[in-house]
């Protein structure tokens, strides 16, 4: 069975990615898998490395348990928009805090080379747009992507990690954002 991580990073709980967060969950419950999640917004901590890598600031209690969730997960799934061509704050936060050396990945000793901690697991990203996905892949060469995916992920052994964009959702339709749900809850299910 698997074991899957649903890690939500909008701050906003009526958001239609809590929707899209739902519907996944729905199709994973369906599947028999074994979940647990991370909202971001409900945890507490101090969501700027003030140090930098200079000096270790301690994790917070929810910053642990999302540790051991990461660990414990065989699979990742983010949710979160497309902001200014990156994601949210408070998720570059998580990630800067929790994503350190020692716990996804590990310097090497006079090397510029690293060790990724977090092979075997998989990932996918599900993003929100308010401009079509085509357009921001064409003109835009999709910047959060190559952040959360190749730089974050990636980096730390991640692999594959899968990317769904969903948009525009401004000005979108019920009907739109209903089939989106659809979809979403059949890539839940199909997670088994």
């Amino acid at each position: 069975m698997k074991k899957v991580l649903l890690i939500q990073g909008h701050p906003d709980s009526e958001s239609f990615n809590f929707a899209l967060f739902d519907a996944y969950k729905k199709g994973l419950t369906s599947s028999g898998a074994e979940i647990k999640e991370i909202i971001i917004a409900d945890l507490k901590f101090d969501p700027i490395l003030r140090y930098g890598y200079r000096k270790r600031m301690e994790l917070e209690p929810d910053l642990l348990e999302s540790v051991e969730k990461i660990k414990w997960a065989d699979h990742l799934v983010f949710f979160y928009p497309v902001w200014w061509g990156s994601f949210p704050a408070l998720l570059k936060g998580f990630l800067d805090r929790v994503f350190l050396p020692g716990i996804v990945f590990a310097k090497r000793d006079n090397s510029l080379w690293w060790d990724k901690l977090l092979v075997g697991k998989t990932a996918h990203i599900i993003s929100t747009l308010d401009q079509p996905a085509w357009y921001y892949w064409l003109v835009n060469g999709r910047p959060t992507y190559y952040a959360m995916k190749r730089m974050t992920l990636e980096f730390c052994g991640i692999k594959p990690v899968r990317t769904t964009t969903i948009g525009p959702l401004r000005l979108s339709s019920d009907e739109y954002r209903k089939k989106w749900l659809k979809k979403i809850e059949k890539s839940g299910f199909n997670q088994k």
